[in-house]
């Protein structure tokens, strides 16, 4: 009797932990990949599942959730050969368990390299400029080409957001470099233009003198000329109009003369119509 009982004892435990063995609990946001005899047999969605023990075996549980990929910083160079500091992140989901674990060894290192190499390819046909201020246009070429490829693995792509993308310290030293060397070529350029605006007023208004000294001349002349006309009508004398402009001439050289630097004293003579027909032959 107790042999017995100790058989029933050890079938009843035996049979108890097949059953259990044989019921599985799927969490919510998860799927498990079920195996029979090695080869894949059923996929169990979340709750109650049973299985058959010792045939079959769960062999991945996967999660249906939505993850997030880190895509660490990498260096690329761009079309202008540039070299820029990039990284990202990914946001993903597995739409198909089976595939996931089926169709590719390590999904999430594989996503991780494949963004990073797309990341280079798109970079790579921009120049520096448009790499660092088109981050939206990096985006949705990395998304669709990340989507296209990880399709096939039963995975979905929600989102690639690039999270820094900046130039490496040695570009960024030349940048700067050329920043402040174009800066000082613009205010020597603007120094020079403003010294050439200047030069071009100071000549203008020299000419604008010169044409109104001479205008000023041009009208004594006129002046003289029309006095010495009515003198000569007045007195009849024709001498007299050339001792006039003579003397007038004269006189403006003596004064010249008195207010220069050098000039300290100046002879006048007593009679100066007298000296002036002197000077004509006249005397």
């Amino acid at each position: 009797m107790p042999a017995t009982f100790f058989v029933v004892a050890v079938l009843a435990v035996i049979v108890a932990a097949t059953v259990f063995a044989g019921v599985k609990t799927v969490p919510q946001g998860q799927e498990w990949v079920v195996e029979r005899l090695g080869k894949f047999h059923v996929t169990l969605k979340p709750g109650l599942n049973f299985i058959i023990p010792y045939i079959d075996n769960v062999a991945y549980r996967v999660s249906t959730k939505g993850d997030v990929l880190a895509i660490g910083s990498q260096e690329v160079i761009t079309r202008d050969n540039a070299v820029i500091i990039t990284n990202a992140v990914a946001f993903i989901k597995v739409t198909d368990p089976t595939r996931a674990v089926y169709e590719i060894q390590n999904y999430e290192y594989a996503i991780q390299n494949l963004v990073m190499t797309s990341l280079r390819a798109i970079i790579g046909q921009m120049d520096l400029n448009s790499a660092l201020s088109e981050r939206e246009h990096i985006k949705a070429r990395l998304q669709d080409n990340i989507a296209k490829e990880v399709a096939a693995w039963g995975i979905y792509v929600q989102s690639v957001e690039i999270q820094d993308i900046k130039p490496s310290d040695s570009m960024q030293k030349a940048m700067e470099q050329q920043a402040s060397a174009e800066r000082f070529k613009q205010a020597t350029i603007l120094e020079a233009e403003g010294r050439r605006e200047a030069m071009i007023r100071e000549a203008d208004g020299k000419l604008e003198a010169a044409k109104r000294e001479a205008d000023a001349q041009i009208r004594l002349a006129e002046a003289s000329a029309r006095a010495i006309g009515d003198i000569s009508a007045a007195i009849q004398d024709r001498d007299l109009p050339a001792v006039f402009l003579l003397g007038d001439r004269y006189v403006n050289a003596l004064q010249k003369m008195a207010t220069s630097q050098n000039g300290k004293m100046v002879m006048l003579p007593a009679d100066l119509p007298a000296a002036i027909r002197g000077i004509m032959g006249k005397g």
